[in-house]
């Protein structure tokens, strides 16, 4: 899954799995699209929701890609309060972008929309607060070619070590990956921070993500993914950085809201009868073992007690709004 990058592409293009002819740098409208153009490899579909400033970072991420196959990028702007503004709509120079406004609907739906207006062949899906790591895309395209078997495509995903609340996030990230991490290469966990499948899978609807799941879409994905034993490969090359721009409190407050929206979520998941989030004795496992890995002096033990504070939000406002759902 690792090396050879320029070598892969060149396969890839003589194998016909990605389009030898590139996309020209056009300035496209939001929404518009080139006519006549050769459909790309991939489609970055990405959810906005008043995130014009992260997206930002995204979106150059996107334009640095080294020897890459052909890709689109939909922006999916979920009811945000202001339209995209000038400087997201000036990177359709460097790639095709598409900016598709619609009301508020939640993450699920959004997602959605952005297969239904995708023309690629592969749709890789992300956030605007990641980024990709240069020869993601390249590496996403090696595995696709070396091993057509693969359907879905897990990418690494990773914290930003640079400020306190990314250590704690890489912590996090890191024990999680770990664990769900299985013998044969496939992992029990799916982040749509970083996640692909190919849409041939999808068959004639667009519809992959419950949208009655305003939040944790994509554990409920992972449920059913479970349930028809098709876990995602693990592509450990193919890397994403979740970079977290809040302060501890603004971090905090963002956990409360996510808690408190998952809960149709977690109801959904438990319909299934497959178990996929973590109950408290995996959760102190966890704990334990990032104390240990907190030792390193680039993690320290501050973004220990950072991941602690979130994962009591999490548990306490889980909780709660699950029992007292009127509250």
């Amino acid at each position: 899954m690792a090396g050879g990058r320029i070598a892969t592409c060149r396969t890839c293009i003589d194998s016909g799995i990605v389009s030898g002819v590139r996309f020209s740098a056009i300035p496209l409208m939001a929404g518009e699209r080139t006519a006549k153009a050769i459909p790309p490899q991939f489609s970055i579909v990405i959810p906005v929701h008043d995130d014009w400033g992260r997206l930002e970072g995204c979106l150059r991420s996107l334009a640095e890609q080294a020897e890459c196959p052909d890709f689109e990028v939909v922006v999916v702007d979920d009811g945000s309060r202001e339209p995209a503004p000038e400087s997201i709509r000036r990177w359709n120079k460097s790639y095709p972008l598409s900016i598709i406004r619609q009301a508020n609907a939640g993450v699920a739906s959004a997602r959605n929309r952005g297969i239904q207006e995708s023309s690629g062949a592969v749709l890789v899906f992300t956030d605007a607060d990641c980024r990709l790591q240069a020869n993601c895309l390249s590496c996403l395209a090696a595995t696709l070619v070396d091993s057509p078997q693969y359907d879905y495509l897990q990418l690494h995903i990773t914290g930003d070590c640079s400020n306190l609340i990314g250590r704690a996030e890489e912590l996090r990230l890191i024990a999680i990956q770990e664990r769900a991490l299985q013998p044969d290469g496939h992992i029990r966990y799916l982040n749509t921070s970083g996640f692909a499948i190919r849409k041939s899978r999808l068959g004639s609807g667009p519809i992959l993500f419950d949208p009655a799941a305003r939040r944790g879409e994509d554990t409920l994905l992972l449920a059913k993914l479970i349930q028809r034993v098709e876990l995602p490969v693990f592509v450990s090359d193919c890397v994403v950085q979740h970079s977290i721009s809040l302060s501890l409190w603004g971090c905090l407050l963002k956990d409360v809201r996510k808690s408190r929206l998952e809960g149709r979520a977690l109801t959904l998941i438990e319909s299934t009868g497959v178990r996929v989030r973590m109950n408290n004795k995996d959760r102190f496992r966890m704990l334990v073992s990032t104390w240990k890995m907190a030792r390193n002096p680039m993690i320290g033990r501050t973004a220990w007690a950072v991941l602690l504070a979130r994962q009591l939000v999490e548990r306490t406002v889980t909780a709660v709004f699950r029992y007292l759902p009127l509250w």
